[in-house]
């Protein structure tokens, strides 16, 4: 497999290439495991799939920095070998283990934030990565403001050691420890800092995720010395309450389907919704057998990006 420009339509090229190694792995796999460890032999299988992958892109971005190749060459590329791999990943997984609609439904959505951060990671607009704060960082700042402001009050020394006492049980009655202020993906256009979780989709078990979006939401919000933004960036336009608690909280802005796609181009440069028109095709990319488990098992819907 030879990395160059030309790949970025080498869809068949690739897909051989990884199907091969696909082969390969499993092979090596059958050594090492039973026909009863088909769950420990999936995961290693996953596993592999993903360092086959990387090891490509390792190769794409020495030869793009060699060859001065521009973001929209690389990622044009990277976008296709992301994708590819997924695609037999999958079928080599259902091979081995048979996919239910409920791991298949998950993984497709796993697989979804990686592939849209590739946008972020190579753009074509003038966005860089930043770290996020700690949290043990941001509620240094925030009491020493409070401690600060206590201690300029015109009340008696008694009263203020009282405040205090109350500011600290309020931090208690938050959190009984550290609080990760860590999220999907953090960028900045030298204005704003922006955060960004991305979600496959709100079900009906999304209550602790969306309590924990709230603080977080919260706390950046209240972060004065630095111009922070909280987006969530949804997949599906099918969703629930969960979705419209943080709609209406104000510390979120909420993308849902094309909207979201109009999001990652404004911010990227790159029309990531007319790449996945062109280029992503599961049904027909599959194998045979890979299309003949999703027809029976009625998992189509799954795969709308």
């Amino acid at each position: 497999m030879n990395i160059d420009k030309t790949i970025k339509n080498n869809k068949v090229g690739l897909l051989a290439y990884f199907r091969s190694r696909a082969n390969e792995i499993v092979s090596e796999l059958a050594l090492q495991y039973s026909a009863i460890d088909y769950k420990k032999k999936a995961s290693a299988l996953n596993k592999a799939m993903i360092k086959s992958r990387d090891n490509l892109l390792s190769i794409l971005e020495e030869t793009a920095r060699m060859q001065n190749w521009t973001n929209r060459e690389i990622l044009e590329c990277a976008l296709l070998i992301t994708y590819t791999n997924d695609v037999v990943m999958l079928e080599s997984r259902n091979a081995v283990w048979e996919y239910e609609y409920m791991a298949f439904s998950r993984r497709i959505g796993e697989l979804w934030e990686p592939f849209c951060k590739l946008c972020f990671k190579y753009p074509t607009t003038k966005i860089t990565s930043f770290i996020p704060p700690l949290f043990s960082e941001v509620k240094e700042s925030l009491t020493t403001e409070i401690v600060a402001y206590i201690d300029g009050l015109t009340i008696k020394t008694n009263e203020k050691v009282q405040l205090r006492r109350y500011y600290d049980k309020v931090w208690g009655l938050v959190t009984s420890g550290e609080i990760q202020l860590e999220c999907d993906l953090h960028f900045t256009d030298g204005s704003t800092k922006y955060i960004v979780d991305f979600k496959s989709g709100f079900g009906s078990n999304e209550k602790g995720n969306t309590n924990r979006l709230l603080l977080v939401g919260s706390i950046y919000q209240n972060i004065e010395t630095e111009n922070y933004k909280c987006l969530i960036f949804v997949r599906s336009i099918e969703n629930n309450h969960y979705l419209t608690t943080l709609q209406n909280s104000g510390v979120w802005e909420i993308s849902c389907g094309s909207d979201t796609y109009s999001k990652m181009q404004h911010y990227t440069g790159f029309d990531i919704h007319n790449w996945i028109e062109n280029n992503i095709d599961w049904m027909n990319d599959f194998t045979p057998q890979m299309r003949e488990t999703l027809i029976h098992n009625e998992l189509q819907n799954y795969l709308i990006w």
